[in-house]
């Protein structure tokens, strides 16, 4: 029995779309991860305030489209094939993350080195909402404004144009001061999310993926929320977890780390760095990477609720895209779900990391007024694997938390007894105390 192909209404349907939950820092992000799977070593991001006339440029040096393969890219559900590290997934992204902040979408593009032959086309709300047709309006070179061409000239890429920008500015007149201090915040807070959500390409960790951002002309810094750099940060030992789903079986890196008290990081301003975006308290718990591309920053997925005690906790989980559906990856790539078969053993190990950030947290108030804390038993501490980082530190943490001048309790914990050992060490009787510790530990 043959179908009959019922075609959504265009412009019911794009109309919702334009709806999905992105702001303007998440939908940038989403351009930024077409320029990376597109090779592209350099992207520029630029926006320009011009009342009604005001746009938002992503340009990027990577390979490049063919016309066909860019009328192909503008398809909503573009029909491509995705590798295992690529950072797209569904075929919207390009489309729902632009249209969700403008009314036009321009996109041109360039694949010959050698000649500046540029393909261009554009989805535009108004000419949708006119005729409900799923049209895309090819753009002709003669029209071409230089925001478009300029960035082509030298170079192959791609050109992510956004034009009237409804949902950025959000003034029927958008030309007064007040608009464009919002388009000025907007961008420092994009500065933010952009050198968070990619620190990892910016930085260079990813091995033939190190990218550029400029933000209108600027140079987007990486933020590492885990401060590796800070002498006092502890890299805990990681975990590797076994995730099977629906005939789909992959592997579940955990890393966690302990950042130093506000005291201990090596300047007022490393530690100022290191409240990230949303502070603090709101900053502690999971960071989830699929294919190194940041996309949950902080928060405990209900596995526990945030503390100020435990503020200084973050862990690291990093998933490969084959995962998606395990963790329940949204089509904005915003929102990750821990799943199911791994909570508990996840749960346990993190419970052990918030047990050392209240440590380090309580260590240095206690201090101050001269009294011994107390510190949780290490029974059924989870076991982690040996950590790659030089100096990573065994679950409890093996350090002094006794003053020099306190009594000394009649009975003690493992933990205590280590820390009280450690204390009295010579820096050569450390490493092989804490090697011989950390054995007992994992035996017992």
């Amino acid at each position: 029995m043959s179908g009959i192909e019922v075609i959504p209404s265009a412009k019911r349907l794009i109309g919702s779309l334009r709806n999905m939950g992105y702001d303007f820092s998440q939908a940038v992000a989403d351009i930024v991860d077409n320029s990376i799977e597109a090779k592209a070593t350099i992207i520029a991001i630029d926006v320009e305030f011009d009342g009604d006339d005001s746009w938002v440029r992503v340009a990027d040096n990577g390979v490049g489209m063919s016309p066909e393969q860019l009328r192909e890219a503008m398809r909503y559900g573009s029909d491509r094939k995705y590798e295992v590290d690529d950072l797209g997934k569904y075929g919207l992204g390009l489309k729902t993350a632009s249209l969700s902040q403008c009314q036009i979408l321009s996109v041109a593009s360039r694949n010959n080195p050698k000649r500046a032959a540029i393909s261009a086309y554009s989805w535009d709300c108004r000419h949708i909402e006119r005729t409900n047709r799923w049209e895309i309006l090819p753009l002709d070179r003669n029209g071409l404004g230089p925001a478009i061409m300029t960035p082509l000239k030298e170079t192959t890429g791609t050109v992510v144009l956004w034009s009237r920008l409804d949902r950025i500015l959000g003034y029927s007149q958008p030309y007064g001061e007040f608009a464009r201090k919002r388009l000025s915040q907007m961008c420092r807070e994009l500065e933010s999310h952009l050198g968070m959500v990619f620190h990892r390409f910016l930085s260079g960790e990813l091995k033939g993926k190190k990218i550029k951002i400029l933000l209108n002309g600027n140079d987007v810094k990486p933020w590492d929320p885990f401060c590796r750099k800070e002498e006092k940060t502890k890299s805990l030992q990681q975990l590797l977890l076994n995730v099977d789903y629906e005939g789909t079986s992959g592997r579940v890196l955990i890393h966690p780390f302990i950042l130093p008290h506000q005291s201990d990081f090596s300047s007022q301003d490393a530690f100022r760095l290191a409240t990230g975006p949303a502070n603090w308290n709101q900053q502690q718990g999971f960071y989830i990477y699929r294919a190194g591309r940041m996309i949950q920053s902080g928060g405990w997925s209900n596995l526990r609720t945030a503390d100020e005690h435990t503020k200084l906790a973050r862990v690291s989980i990093s998933f490969s895209p084959s995962l998606d559906d395990a963790f329940k990856v949204n089509v904005a790539k915003m929102r990750a779900q821990i799943p199911p078969s791994i909570r508990e053993e996840l749960q346990n190990a993190i419970s052990t990391v918030a047990k050392m950030a209240r440590t380090i947290y309580d260590r240095k108030e206690t201090r101050s007024r001269g009294t011994v804390p107390t510190t949780a038993s290490t029974t059924n501490t989870p076991r982690l694997l040996p950590s790659s980082s030089p100096g990573a530190v065994t679950d409890p943490p093996l350090q002094s938390l006794v003053p020099g001048n306190a009594g000394i309790p009649v009975l003690l914990t493992f933990q205590q007894w280590s820390q009280m050992l450690l204390a009295v060490a010579t820096e050569d009787e450390k490493a092989k105390l804490s090697e011989i510790l950390g054995r007992i530990l994992v035996q017992t």
